[in-house]
């Protein structure tokens, strides 16, 4: 059964990858541990077996390897600094700013779309206003060509 996903099933994989990255991003500012930690300690997720494994290994390497350059380039575009947001709006906008900077082929409305549904799910009250103003102006810099 080698056939590819289909765009509607990739689109909900990457979903569930994104709220299980989201969640180890989380422990990982509360416990900071190495990325292959955190890929070990969510293999057994409930909700794994639906998600997209290689890309979940992707956002935890990428964003653990680069979370300075990230924090320093959404530092541009927040009114705080990175460390006193609240942890789960900092973890979407992590992922949402490593899609928009290092992933072309995720459309920059599906990463703040995706950002925004999460922060609506787990974060604050009204994180999810924050999130996408914060993302699109990085969008409006990352991403100017698409817009």
């Amino acid at each position: 059964m080698g056939a590819h996903p289909s765009l509607r099933q990739l689109s909900r994989q990457r979903s569930v990858t994104r709220k299980l990255a989201l969640q180890a991003l989380y422990r990982w500012q509360i416990n900071e541990c190495p990325w292959q930690d955190l890929v070990q300690e969510f293999a057994g997720a409930e909700d794994m077996p639906r998600a997209d494994q290689e890309y979940f290994r992707e956002l935890l390497e990428a964003i653990s390897r680069s979370h300075a350059a990230l924090d320093a380039q959404l530092a541009a575009w927040i009114d705080r600094p990175p460390a006193q947001l609240d942890p789960i709006e900092h973890a979407v906008l992590l992922i949402g700013l490593y899609e928009l900077s290092a992933r072309p082929d995720v459309p920059y409305r599906v990463a703040i779309n995706e950002a925004v549904s999460l922060t609506k799910r787990f974060g604050a009250t009204d994180g999810h206003k924050y999130v996408n103003a914060v993302l699109d102006r990085a969008a409006r810099e990352l991403r100017s060509a698409e817009r």
